[in-house]
């Protein structure tokens, strides 16, 4: 993670002291359940507890201890026990390393998913307040690039809504997929600890027992974890695309707010460019990269191997940071957004009545004509038009065969642009509930 694409509050989640205060907490909640067990003395464990809740665990004497013994864990204990004192050495009691760097790796992606939760409703809300601004604003609907029927622009925010509607129901699935403890010792089988250590501590960090925990979680549960984070970002990418289609200077139906001051091009004064949703776009490849490392921890050795370690050193703080970046800057860019209506009206009136072909070809064959027929007389008087060669009303008004058939009076109400747009509501209303 790099400041520039970095919020604090998702960094400080990732930080050493937020890590060792995180591995304090599960070493003394761990010996707490010890002396409720009479395994341990109670008194050592209030003495932990006592001594180690107010502690400022030094990073830098840490990663001392650590370069010499080439152990995280046995450098933090080192440090625990010069903190506490003699009653340290009850703590770990029957524990491996994996207990507390598992367990301390899925609180910390509990907590960076619940800042994602809120991102996720942020941008919720701006792209619900956007589409019912927009809600009749027509605009041309596109396949291929090409211009096909109407639509409106707040159909397009709809849309945008339902998916990450659909991206937060995966994200609190993936939070429970995570939201799991182990606390069960060498090879996971608590030959040298009691399970209901492991609820306890799992019950004060707000997670779940692992039902079977072979000395490490299982790694299919984070893969699963890290793919809902790409699949985040490719949502966010399809709308950024979206917009920067959008923001063409061919098309110029939308574009991202330009603040005074700004500047688009070092060489080129005139330039406003969609630096943001391009940004946007750079920033889900990279959350997407994270998935497949996830995918791949998942066929580790045995009971336990570390070859997951260090690419979860760096996924976890980097897919959450930047999911977080996007998502937040993706709002503002949805919030602000300058949205242009003559622009949209100019683009639907550019093909002279080409996007309601569809209507004139069903209109033909209700009449009787062959779909093959129908399709053949609409086509024909549709060519011209995409030439520049006329419009394509006055074209089927001049050709025998089609007013053989349509009145000139049936020919001009296929070409209602509000015909298009009279199930709008019914969309709303599946999208966002009845408002």
């Amino acid at each position: 993670m790099i400041p520039r694409y970095s919020r604090p509050e998702m960094v400080a989640i990732w930080s050493p002291e937020t890590k060792f205060r995180i591995w304090f907490e599960i070493e003394a909640h761990a010996t707490t359940a010890l002396a409720d067990l009479g395994v341990v003395p109670r008194e050592a464990a209030a003495v932990v507890w006592e001594k180690g809740s107010k502690a400022n665990f030094d990073v830098e004497r840490i990663d001392a201890i650590e370069r010499e013994v080439k152990h995280d864990v046995i450098a933090f204990l080192t440090h625990l026990s010069e903190i506490v004192g003699p009653e340290a050495r009850f703590v770990h009691q029957g524990m491996t390393s994996s207990d507390v760097l598992d367990t301390c790796f899925n609180v910390q992606l509990v907590r960076a998913t619940d800042i994602l939760l809120k991102d996720v409703d942020a941008l919720l809300a701006a792209l619900k307040r956007r589409a019912f601004e927009h809600k009749t604003t027509p605009t041309i609907g596109r396949s291929h690039g090409i211009h096909a029927e109407p639509v409106t622009f707040g159909l397009k925010l709809a849309q945008a809504y339902a998916e990450f509607a659909r991206c937060r129901e995966r994200l609190v699935a993936a939070r429970k997929e995570v939201a799991t403890c182990a606390i069960s010792g060498a090879v996971g089988t608590f030959a040298n600890i009691d399970p209901r250590v492991e609820a306890y501590v799992a019950e004060k960090m707000g997670l779940s027992v692992e039902p079977v925990s072979t000395q490490v979680i299982p790694r299919d549960r984070h893969a699963m974890y890290f793919a809902t984070l790409g699949v985040i970002a490719s949502s966010i990418e399809r709308l950024a695309v979206e917009i920067r289609h959008l923001q063409r200077s061919e098309v110029y139906e939308a574009e991202e707010f330009f603040s005074e001051g700004q500047k688009g091009s070092s060489a080129m004064p005139h330039k406003r460019n969609p630096v943001l949703t391009e940004n946007l776009t750079g920033l889900a490849r990279m959350v997407r990269a994270y998935a497949l490392p996830a995918m791949e921890n998942v066929a580790l050795w045995h009971e336990r191997d570390i070859s997951h370690s260090s690419v979860e050193r760096m996924i976890g703080p980097d897919a959450t940071v930047t999911l977080d970046f996007a998502l937040v800057r993706l709002t503002g860019v949805i919030d602000k957004l300058l949205v242009y209506p003559e622009n949209m009206q100019k683009n639907l009136d550019r093909l002279g009545g080409l996007v309601h072909s569809q209507r004139v070809l069903l209109a033909l064959t209700q009449k009787g004509v062959s779909r093959e027929d129908a399709y053949r007389l609409v086509q024909r008087n549709a060519m011209p038009v995409w030439r520049g060669e006329g419009d394509f009303l006055t074209l089927l008004k001049a050709d025998a065969e089609v007013t053989k058939h349509l009145s000139d009076a049936e020919l001009e109400e296929k070409f209602d642009l509000g015909y298009h747009l009279k199930h709008v509501d019914t969309i709303f209303r599946r999208v966002f509930g009845e408002t």
